[in-house]
């Protein structure tokens, strides 16, 4: 709690970036503070200080002289080596890096688009020719043309659904004679933002009703796409369900029976409790989780989508899991965009779309960066071994991004453990991802915020590490120094009782502790104020 505060308290960081037109307001030991950071600072407090004698400037460049003094102290006795304080400030620096890493343009196009494509569903059929799961070159371009001329035959004429049928490599495509399935001839039915890979729902939704889709890739190969309709979105239902699973005319005469029972105004969840063979769901009364379009067998869905009055219920109705009863619970259309807009940006955050977020910032960087490749060194993606190859082998710069190079060996460091792609493409996740470090580890350089930010915690972390050292920790272990303190200082307590007030003796020996330290700190100290900026403050905000 006392780190918290603290760091809310004090908010106070060392600037980097300052103006051209900027002046020294205070020099300690020869270290220069600019007016900007001390208004800064001032400015960000003012918001939390409600009486007009804790605005006084004055007493503001005091308290901040006597933190710049602390933050000194704290790294003089060289608090920022400790490792537990550089783990800290690394995972901070990785959670403050984080929104820079995303395009917050792309971002907010892609909720947008998310929310459009929630709001309508879309059906198409499919066509798959697959690819290994470490396609070679030849691999991926046999797949390519294979999907290319099966798309020429449906643009010339021929029925998606039956050539979907003939070739595609999706099973669910054709009938299965071992469980009785149907093939659904490529018809995906209905689907709607998050359902599909992104890559699949994107085409989908950037495809004309009736149209074919070029050739498309995802990770399970090469597809194309015919679009059949769109319509709004039917939203989420919540149901409750009798399922009876013997398809036989006992089980047909049993479910008649519940229905029967229903009729007579029998209790729903009383006879799905009774009878339902869903054992996950019997014990609720048969109820089973809000779904939307897609979640369930299309009989099922239709009949829940198709109740309208809470409470209702259907006719028994047969699916290949038996016999069922729905009844409507309750029906939750699409929330407006205001609603659904944070849960969607954490949905586009966590999910695939991030990368693609990821990938328009490394787009924008290639264009800012000079980065050179090294033909030469990339001979050795030809070596079957590569991922064996001695170190001493690999010291010739593969990789240059403005300044810095990267060797074979930081590739091969790389793919080590991902075997799941070829080399000459992961060779250019390898260029990516160094890109993206490049700018994240030279993020001060070219974002003043950010820069800003993170040295307040750093200076923040120190001073509570500096600050639990010099003085709650001697006040708490002291007890000697806390009952002489008490003893020096009766007339200011009601009682002579340590014990009994011992937290607020405490706190105040803590003060003394801290009085004394800081005096001490200026007395070694050499400070200096422009007392000509500083009148220039004190006028400037007596007018603001």
């Amino acid at each position: 709690m006392k780190k918290l505060v603290l760091l809310l308290v004090l908010g106070i960081t060392a600037s980097i970036y300052s103006q051209k037109k900027d002046k020294v307001l205070v020099t300690i030991d020869g270290d220069k503070t600019f007016i900007s950071e001390f208004k800064r600072v001032y400015e960000k407090n003012l918001d939390a200080i409600d009486n007009e004698e804790a605005k006084d400037v004055e007493k503001n460049l005091e308290l901040f002289i006597n933190y710049k003094l602390k933050v000194k102290e704290a790294y003089a006795i060289k608090l920022d080596t400790l490792t537990s304080y550089r783990k800290e400030i690394e995972t901070y620096r990785n959670q403050l890096s984080a929104p820079y890493l995303q395009d917050s343009a792309y971002v907010s196009k892609m909720v947008k688009d998310a929310y459009y494509r929630t709001k309508n569903e879309i059906k198409a059929k499919h066509i798959l020719i697959r690819t290994p799961k470490v396609p070679t070159p030849k691999d991926t371009l046999e797949a390519f043309n294979k999907i290319t001329k099966i798309r020429n035959r449906i643009v010339n004429g021929e029925d998606f659904a039956k050539v979907a049928e003939e070739v595609s490599e999706d099973p669910s495509a054709r009938d299965n004679p071992k469980n009785g399935r149907k093939g659904n001839k490529g018809n995906l039915g209905y689907f709607s933002a998050f359902k599909m890979l992104f890559s699949f729902e994107d085409v989908a939704y950037n495809t004309k009703i009736g149209d074919v889709s070029k050739p498309f890739r995802t990770s399970y190969g090469y597809h194309i796409l015919q679009v059949d309709a769109i319509r709004p979105s039917r939203g989420e239902v919540e149901v409750a369900h009798v399922l009876i699973t013997d398809k036989t005319k006992k089980g047909e005469k049993l479910i008649n029976e519940i229905y029967s029972r229903l009729e007579k105004n029998e209790q729903f969840k009383a006879l799905a409790r009774k009878y339902s063979d869903d054992t996950g769901s019997k014990s609720k009364g048969g109820k089973l989780r809000k779904f939307g379009t897609g979640a369930m067998i299309k009989e099922f869905e239709e009949a829940s989508f198709g109740l309208e009055k809470e409470g209702s219920y259907t006719k028994p109705f047969k699916t290949r899991y038996g016999w069922h009863i729905v009844q409507l619970i309750k029906k939750h259309p699409v929330a407006p965009f205001k609603e659904m807009e944070r849960e969607l940006r954490n949905k586009v955050k966590s999910g695939t779309r991030a990368q693609l977020s990821k990938k328009a910032v490394i787009n924008k960087l290639k264009g800012r960066y000079s980065i050179k490749e090294n033909n030469k060194s990339k001979s050795i993606f030809d070596n079957k071994n590569i991922r064996t190859i001695t170190k001493d082998s690999l010291q010739d710069i593969i990789l240059i991004i403005n300044e810095e190079n990267f060797t074979q060996n930081d590739f091969v460091s790389y793919i080590k453990n991902r075997k799941n792609k070829p080399v000459y493409e992961l060779f250019k996740e390898f260029k990516e991802a160094e890109i993206l470090n490049y700018y994240k580890e030279n993020l001060e350089k070219v974002e003043p915020d950010f820069a800003n930010t993170l040295q307040e915690y750093r200076d923040g972390l120190l001073l509570f590490e500096l600050m639990q050292q010099k003085i709650w920790e001697k006040s708490s272990k002291d007890t000697l120094g806390l009952k002489s303190y008490f003893n020096a200082n009766l007339e200011n307590y009601k009682t002579k009782e340590l014990k009994k007030i011992k937290g607020q003796v405490m706190n105040d020996y803590q003060n003394h502790l801290e009085k004394n330290w800081i005096a001490d700190l200026r007395n070694k100290s050499a400070i200096e104020i422009d007392k000509r900026q500083l009148k220039k403050l004190i006028k400037f905000y007596k007018k603001e």
